[in-house]
Order: structure tokens, then sequence, then C-alpha cells
């Protein structure tokens, strides 16, 4: 299967949300659990226990395991390991982006195979150019995977750029936009955008098809309602509802209820 094929199969069973695994030093101390590898690894675990069989993605924030070192790196990779055993869709938030045989690394640590790393899709910054991203495509492709390409981020440091008009009056962000959109026609593949669900698409020039999919992240902390996920964004595209803090801060034993409703609250 295409990684499209698989994300559309994972959102008709279970819903549009995706839940974050942002183990935040806050979230950990919230939740009764010390600030290092085995606090995240706990936090970690626990979510992917709630969240399976209720939703069918999840995404863990790289950084926050990063920032821990070799252990908070380990952490991450049994959170993915369960993850998958858990029938869940993993997308590694990590946010790379290079070029040349840097890619290829990237590319082998987060989805290849096999990799003590690997997950089911990778987020990425198209900065140094869409193309440059050849290689996360390429293994992407090959594994059935996925990359999710930033497009236009909720945060307000990013419209500058985001917004900057091209030569053809295309904004950057739908330049962006038409380039995975075309590498999704030339191959199936089913890669993805990264789009605010608190910004406004019609002023980054964005009108997404629905052969790209989304990952909507905003929803919940960041002020986006799950219940307006068909207003922000066109009933027939394929829109993964990030929720991450709104459903984090309810603790171990409240997370469970927070995932049912926020699926409770979703068209």
């Amino acid at each position: 299967m295409t990684f499209f094929e698989r994300l559309g199969d994972a959102v008709r069973r279970r819903g549009a949300l995706c839940v974050g695994i942002d183990p935040h030093p806050a979230l950990l101390e919230r939740w009764g659990l010390p600030a290092d590898a085995s606090g995240v690894e706990r936090f970690g675990r626990a979510v992917v226990e709630a969240a399976a069989g209720r939703v069918g993605v999840v995404k863990p924030q790289a950084a926050l395991f990063e920032a821990l070192g070799p252990a908070g790196l380990g952490a991450l990779e049994r959170v993915l390991a369960d993850a998958r055993a858990a029938g869940l869709v993993t997308i590694a938030d990590a946010k790379r982006g290079d070029i040349g045989s840097t890619t290829l690394g990237y590319a082998a640590a987060w989805l290849e195979p096999g990799a003590p790393l690997e997950a089911d899709a990778l987020t990425a910054s198209p900065y140094l150019g869409v193309g440059a991203l050849e290689g996360l495509f390429a293994a992407a492709e090959r594994a059935g995977k996925g990359v999710f390409v930033l497009a236009a981020t909720s945060n307000p440091e990013g419209a500058a750029i985001q917004r900057a008009r091209l030569d053809d009056g295309r904004t950057v962000a739908a330049a962006v936009a038409d380039e995975v959109a075309a590498r999704n026609a030339a191959t199936g593949a089913g890669h993805g955008l990264v789009i605010g669900a608190t910004i406004d698409r019609a002023a980054f020039g964005l009108a997404p098809e629905a052969s790209t999919p989304v990952l909507a992240p905003g929803f919940g902390a960041q002020g986006a309602r799950l219940a307006d996920l068909h207003r922000l964004f066109p009933a027939d595209a394929l829109v993964l509802a990030s929720a991450s803090r709104s459903i984090l801060q309810a603790g171990p034993e409240g997370i469970a209820p927070a995932i049912d409703a926020a699926i409770g609250e979703l068209p």
C-alpha cells in the first residue's frame, strides 16, 4: 500500500484525530514524572497505550526526546516501537531538511525499515528547496511511507517567508504545495503538507488538493476547535487534526477520556 492508502485507511477506521506525544517538562511534572529519559519514556508509552484502539495516528515530538541525549533517543525508539506494535501510524515530528548525503542520512535514520527510529512519516523543512528533499521522498516511497513538508506554519515568524511572492505570483507556501502535489501525481505516494489550523489559508495562497494529505497542528491549546475541522479545511481533504497539550494535560489517568472527548468534538 502507498502511504496515502495507509493513512486514508487509518482515518476511515479511527477518525481524523492525531495525538501528539510531547513530553514537555511542565507536562512531565503534571504527570508526576521525572524530567529525564525514564520520565519521557513512561510518558510516551502511556500515551501510545491510551491512543491505541482510539485513534489511527500519533506524532512524537522528537526534540523533546533529543534534549535528553542518547537515553532520550532510546526512549523515543521504544515509544515508536510500541506504536508500531499497536498498529498506529507514526509521524516523527523532527522537521529535518538538508542536502545531498546529509538528507540521505536523515532518511536512513527515520524512514528505512528496521531503523531504530523508524517511523511511518517524517516532517521536513523545504527551505533549502523541495528538490533537496529527494532522498527523503525516495526512501519513503520505497518503504510505503510519507514525508510531511512544512508549507504554512502557525508561528507568526514564518509568515514573512511563507507568504512571500515569487516571480510567477505564487506564494512560497503555494509553490511548496505545488511541488509536493506534483510528486504525488507522479508517484502516487501521498506525501503531505503541514498547514497550521490557525492560519488563513487564502492569505498563504493555499488550496490543498484532495490528493495531498494535510497535517494540521494547532487544535486545542493553540486555539483551533476540532468541531471546526470542515470549516477550516475542505471536507474531502485527508486532514489530520493534531492535538497535543489539550489532551496530554489530562494526566495519566485522564488521557484516555481526554482522547475520547476530543474524538467526540470532531465533525
